[in-house]
């Protein structure tokens, strides 16, 4: 087949993508013929390194099979890319237009979710100094603040008091919430060869107090543990939920679902649509540690899509 891989984007992600999108097309190469496309910070498309202006890149997807939209972040995992190949009719990897738009709300989610009975981490919308003290107020101190609709964990960070909070929020309205305990775990979901399944979770090492943030993910060696060590009864029931979490949203291809698992409580962090795809990212360590290796896995995830459009 003849893949477009995408990468970069406008998003705070976009260096992030660009390894994603190399690791991607690099394995899909020896399988297919790969048309390497790069969003530049600004918007702008080249594909195989030509600029193309919109007319030029409509034409260009209409000679692909398949889109990789190795993209993370607002403007490539929202939503908004989906629709224009779904309106384009063009097949791609990854979650459709309204999973992918309610995954990249955090608060949107867990609304979902709660509707659908899965306990989520309790929080609370920021956007001023008096949301700010009754937050704190109500979720108890420290609280965990991040960017509603962000990934990679940029902007995350443990506030003390209100006025942390405060100023943590002072240019947009942010996701407070409270510090949860217990264990970080992450599952992998994919579809392959029609059937949804899910990886060995992931355990990730946090210090007391601490949070797995940005500079813990890309600052050397991630504190990864695969499998994650669990017994296996929660081990069964983890692996049932993030199943469970996957339909519920909506999702279609692949997504990793984040949870705290705390005794026997499994508390919902939050779902990523198009997480981190080098060989060392977690959904690829998951997966490769359930038996499947790295270039199956990308060319699994082409191959289930095709065919695979979505109706708005």
């Amino acid at each position: 087949m003849r893949v477009m891989v995408v990468g970069g984007g406008v998003s705070n992600e976009h260096d992030v993508s660009l390894a994603s999108a190399a690791a991607v097309a690099d394995a899909l190469a020896t399988r297919h013929e790969v048309a390497r496309a790069t969003i530049a910070r600004d918007g702008s498309w080249t594909v195989d390194g030509v600029a193309h202006a919109h007319p030029e890149l409509v034409s260009a997807l209409a000679e692909v099979d398949v889109v990789f939209p190795a993209l993370h972040g607002a403007g490539g995992e929202d939503g908004t890319l989906q629709g224009f190949l779904t309106t384009l009719g063009v097949p791609f990897v990854g979650c459709g237009v309204e999973a992918s738009a309610v995954c990249m709300r955090k608060d949107v989610t867990k609304a979902v979710l709660a509707a659908h009975g899965v306990a989520t981490v309790e929080g609370r919308v920021v956007a001023s100094a008096a949301d700010a003290a009754a937050a704190v107020a109500a979720l108890g101190s420290p609280v965990v603040v991040k960017p509603l609709a962000d990934g990679s964990s940029v902007g995350l960070l443990v506030a003390q008091t209100s006025t942390d909070v405060a100023e943590a929020c002072a240019e947009q309205p942010m996701l407070v919430e409270r510090y949860a305990g217990g264990m970080e775990v992450d599952v992998a979901v994919v579809e392959l060869d029609g059937v949804v399944r899910v990886g060995s979770p992931l355990e990730i090492v946090r210090e007391p107090g601490g949070v797995f943030d940005a500079s813990a993910k890309y600052g050397g060696e991630p504190p990864f543990v695969v499998p994650a060590r669990l017994s296996p009864e929660v081990r069964a029931r983890l692996e049932a939920e993030s199943l469970r979490v996957f339909a519920a949203l909506g999702c279609r291809g692949l997504a990793r679902v984040d949870w705290f698992v705390d005794g026997d409580a499994l508390i919902c962090n939050e779902v990523n649509t198009m997480p981190g795809m080098t060989r060392l990212s977690q959904v690829p360590r998951m997966l490769a540690h359930a038996g499947v290796p790295f270039d199956d896995l990308v060319d699994g995830l082409v191959r289930g899509a095709v065919g695979a459009l979505e109706t708005v």
